[in-house]
């Protein structure tokens, strides 16, 4: 999207704002399904905990998407969009028993990454396809917060503890048809994920009557120029030949199933926001904006970068300010960064705010939650209206003291 076009959103739906563009979520849905387009049965499963707006969820749809859901409540949400229960997995992790039990009878897809959650489930409802969630002990991703493949992971069932399945599989007679892993988010080395993968099909040979394999997502998208990302295309290429040939080894044709978030919509999403005061100090010149991390948290609880830049004056001479939010605690954008020069009143563009941004917002210091707009056949519609003082107080009971 053009500065331009996002000026004209501000202006039109007020600041602080969240905007997707529609193109781009369906160019990075192409993308990835071209990559693998030699596979006769690919199933994407958008990862919604990354962005989970009804209206996101129905583009996503209308593209052919499946759900990777992790509560009962992104299920329901996932319904309320129009997916049918069989588009749907159930992804959780330390939820009751009860929960899970309540996806199923929805006829959502079960997969379960815990021994004994697995032995009461089987023994209950024996006829039931379940989905088993391995633990590769492989660290495909980026940082410790967003890797969930190691070994000190509380995300999986143990490679290890392969013959544990098999005896509550033996013993309860369940129905396991699915193996799932996930190594984590920021994939750099494609190898290391074609490891993980192997491990997984070695998994996969165990279980006589699968009908998917699904190899999770964690693909890298750029968040500054010059940045890194996974190389989707090798490894549409280098998994899809791999694939197939497992696939005559086990004798029986399989879905190949992905569960995407980030790579979808990081890249589509802008967050907006507009310059409250400019603060020089002996040191340093602060942009302080009218939002903060109970907005945009990622960079304050992942340490990531966004670029940012001020869509007010894009060819101004560019400065050094450290961008800081309006939160009482220490609530920092981006330190001493070049930014074309900055007024009070500019509106300042952070880019890759698709996934899980608004997805993490909060209200923190009884502050409103922005509203989304989607960019779509050159027009912005909205898609959540801008929170009120009445939704503060909505479920809030004030007693007689």
């Amino acid at each position: 999207m053009q500065p331009t076009e996002l000026e004209q959103l501000a202006r039109e739906f007020g600041n602080p704002l969240y905007v997707y563009d529609a193109e781009k979520i369906e160019f990075q849905y192409n993308r990835l399904t071209n990559a693998f387009a030699k596979v006769e049965k690919l199933r994407i499963n958008y990862a919604m905990k990354a962005l989970s707006n009804i209206s996101i969820l129905k583009l996503l749809k209308n593209l052919g998407s499946g759900l990777d859901t992790v509560s009962i409540q992104e299920v329901q949400l996932g319904l309320h969009a129009g997916f049918t229960p069989d588009k749907i997995i159930f992804t959780p992790n330390g939820v009751s028993f009860e929960e899970i039990e309540e996806v199923a009878a929805l006829g959502v897809q079960i997969n379960i990454d815990n021994l004994s959650v697995l032995e009461h489930f089987g023994t209950k409802h024996p006829k039931v396809p379940v989905c088993i969630r391995i633990n590769p002990h492989v660290m495909a991703g980026g940082n410790e917060n967003i890797s969930v493949g190691h070994i000190d992971s509380k995300f999986g069932i143990s490679i290890y503890q392969i013959p544990h399945i098999l005896r509550i599989v033996e013993n309860t007679k369940m129905h396991i048809n699915g193996i799932h892993m996930h190594t984590g988010s920021d994939i750099l080395d494609i190898e290391v994920f074609l490891y993980a993968a192997e491990i997984l099909f070695d998994a996969a040979k165990q279980f006589k009557d699968l009908d998917f394999l699904d190899f999770g997502s964690g693909f890298k998208v750029p968040y500054k120029k010059g940045d890194i990302e996974t190389n989707i295309e090798e490894l549409g290429k280098k998994l899809t030949k791999r694939f197939l040939s497992f696939e005559k080894e086990y004798g029986r044709e399989l879905t190949l199933a992905f569960e995407p978030g980030k790579f979808l919509v990081s890249e589509a999403g802008y967050f907006l926001a507009k310059v409250n005061v400019i603060k020089q100090t002996t040191s340093t010149v602060f942009a302080g904006i009218d939002s903060g991390f109970n907005h945009l948290i990622r960079p304050m609880f992942y340490g990531s970068q966004h670029t940012i830049e001020n869509i007010s004056n894009p060819k101004g001479k560019e400065r050094f300010y450290t961008v800081v939010g309006y939160i009482c605690e220490t609530d920092t954008f981006a330190n001493n960064r070049k930014i074309s020069e900055i007024h009070e009143g500019d509106t300042l563009c952070f880019r890759n705010a698709g996934a899980y941004c608004f997805s993490m917002a909060s209200n923190y210091n009884s502050r409103f939650k922005p509203a989304e707009v989607l960019w779509k056949d050159g027009k912005g519609h909205l898609i959540r209206e801008r929170e009120t003082f009445e939704d503060l107080l909505q479920n809030q009971i004030m007693i007689e003291l």
